[in-house]
């Protein structure tokens, strides 16, 4: 009977409530609520934030009232040269759009006057100490980090000499068993079990929930703590992924690739990883094929094919005998 194909969820969120924003990446982003706390339903609809100071100055045909908006230094600098009344005025207009919050960067407060319009409007105001591109910059980069589509695998996640590795296969394949023995050769926990895929910047990128991050389960065993036991060092927060190894019963070991000549790839949120199959039976140091695999794979994103070389020398081999020949 044929085995039913497994769906997996793509997600992606819609919007980020500017309360969520700052709960989230506040501490990081080194945020200061100015006055009350308003606004924190608002929604972000757009990952990345906006400089009102075209808006600031009249032109509102284009303004991005969706982003988070941030006053740097030029707009802060054009609101004070204006009389009172066109201060208040030209910022109750970007207030009136429906913004999910101001910004004030490098530490500046927004004048009691124009806090007040913003509050009056249901409008959260933060301050950071940042200069404005490096808010801009760490902003964006959460912010894509939140809207970027993502799904799950089950798996286990390891960075093991720089290659991110997810290793794949039934229940009771060995799959945390190969991962210890990754950790005991260097390598680093990602995720065990429930593995989160995120498309961030055009790669993919690995992660766990936070309450399981550092912990394994082992069969027989239970849970580990892997910081107590191989050090911090033994931890990754997030990784790129490079390469899927799929464990297959030994039965299937003449159904996989012998030569690695021709790689198979994997389809994650639209991204082709390669995907190397491993048979696992009782007896075989199947670590240290997963080791020897993501070596391989670093040699292979240097430009160095070991399957390639082994196959032009054979073809030149036989071409050579075939000339000897006069074939």
């Amino acid at each position: 009977m044929p085995k039913k194909k497994i769906k997996h969820k793509r997600k992606r969120i819609s919007h980020l409530t500017v309360g969520e924003f700052y709960e989230r990446h506040g501490k990081f982003l080194k945020l200061k609520l100015q006055g009350s706390a308003v606004g924190f339903d608002r929604k972000i609809l757009e990952p990345t934030v906006n400089h009102p100071g075209l808006a600031l100055a009249g032109f509102l045909t284009y303004f991005a009232f969706k982003r988070i908006q941030v006053l740097g230094n030029s707009e802060q600098s054009y609101l004070r040269k204006l009389s009172e009344d066109e201060r208040v005025e030209r910022f109750k207009e970007i207030c009136e759009r429906d913004i999910p919050c101001i910004v004030t960067s490098r530490g500046k407060e927004l004048p009691h006057g124009l806090l007040e319009v913003a509050h009056q409007r249901g409008i959260a105001v933060f301050s950071t100490p940042m200069v404005t591109m490096k808010f801009v910059n760490a902003a964006t980069l959460q912010l894509e980090n939140e809207f970027a589509p993502s799904t799950t695998r089950h798996g286990c996640m390891v960075d093991f000499r720089g290659v991110g590795v997810l290793i794949m296969g039934e229940s009771g394949a060995g799959k945390s068993e190969i991962a210890i023995g990754l950790l005991e050769r260097g390598g680093a926990l990602v995720a065990d079990d429930m593995v989160i895929l995120r498309q961030v910047g055009g790669e993919l990128e690995a992660s766990t929930k936070d309450f399981s991050r550092g912990f394994i389960e082992m069969r027989g065993v239970g849970i580990i703590n892997v910081a107590n036991v191989f050090g911090l060092g033994s931890i990754r927060p997030c990784k790129r992924l490079d390469l899927v190894i799929k464990l297959k019963p030994h039965s299937d070991l003449n159904n996989v690739d012998r030569l690695g000549v021709n790689r198979k790839t994997y389809r994650i949120l639209d991204h082709e990883v390669t995907l190397v199959e491993i048979p696992v039976a009782p007896g075989r140091d199947t670590t240290r094929l997963v080791a020897i695999t993501c070596l391989e794979h670093q040699l292979r994103s240097v430009g160095y094919d070991m399957a390639a070389e082994f196959n032009q020398r054979l073809l030149d081999k036989m071409s050579s005998e075939s000339t000897g020949m006069k074939i």
